[in-house]
């Protein structure tokens, strides 16, 4: 259902799923949400459960068309689709647009899992495959399962959001190991340092854990990580090398 204007919802269904100003209310209502999420998870999963090998990639929705970073998207999608993948992303502006834009006009899938957002207005035209959820935590469980990889672009507090869910998802062994890439040298390193300097330093990161994370500016090379990733899964796991 597409909503704008006046018959925009003042509050989204992430935000009345988390209040609990009413003592009580959860018991008439919340237990009903429960078969909204449960639809939302068959939904992705029906889907998504043919993609085949797919890369999940994340960047600002508030650079535009020309910016560099969307210029280095659309270069991103395109490579992941030559390689074999399909590209997942937020399905929004900005970055996510680029990567999906190179993906498509790659001639590949191009994924976008859209999210309710009083700021956003559905999915941008270069998704091929378009889903769009209420809430937050089944998207983001579409963006991990079927992804072989992770690359992040510059981005804010959504792109932070995801790589750190990643990162605190492998550290702790809860998802298979894939690879983590960080495109942007210059734009990274401030955060890259802190990790270093500051967490590891006082002993709230380990060098192993920081080791999880690539850094780079050269799209080959992002690309080329996620193939030897892959190719090093599928021999662990006894596939030969054309399944």
């Amino acid at each position: 259902m597409t909503l704008r204007g006046s018959r925009m919802p003042v509050s989204t269904t992430d935000q009345r799923l988390l209040e609990g100003r009413e003592p009580g209310g959860w018991v008439h209502s919340d237990p009903w949400r429960v078969m909204r999420i449960q639809a939302e998870f068959v939904e992705g999963f029906g889907g998504l459960a043919e993609l085949g090998p797919a890369v999940s990639v994340f960047g600002s929705a508030r650079t535009r068309a020309g910016h560099p970073t969307y210029e280095l998207a659309e270069s991103v999608g395109a490579a992941l689709v030559e390689a074999g993948f399909a590209v997942i992303t937020g399905g929004g502006p900005g970055a996510m647009e680029g990567a999906n834009k190179g993906a498509a006009e790659a001639g590949g899938t191009s994924v976008g899992l859209g999210i309710e957002l009083p700021m956003e207005s559905g999915l941008n035209e270069f998704a091929n495959l378009g889903i769009n959820f209420r809430y937050f935590f089944v998207r983001k469980t579409m963006f991990v399962k079927y992804a072989e990889g992770f690359v992040v672009l510059p981005g804010g507090v959504g792109t932070l959001d995801e790589l750190f869910e990643a990162l605190t998802l492998i550290q702790t062994g809860k998802i298979t190991n894939f690879p983590i890439v960080l495109m942007g040298t210059r734009f990274w390193a401030p955060l890259l340092d802190w990790l270093r300097d500051t967490l590891m330093v006082e002993g709230m990161l380990s060098p192993q854990d920081l080791d999880l994370l690539r850094v780079t500016d050269d799209v080959a090379e992002a690309v080329g990580w996620i193939v030897t990733a892959q190719a090093e899964r599928r021999r662990v796991a006894g596939f030969s090398p054309g399944s």
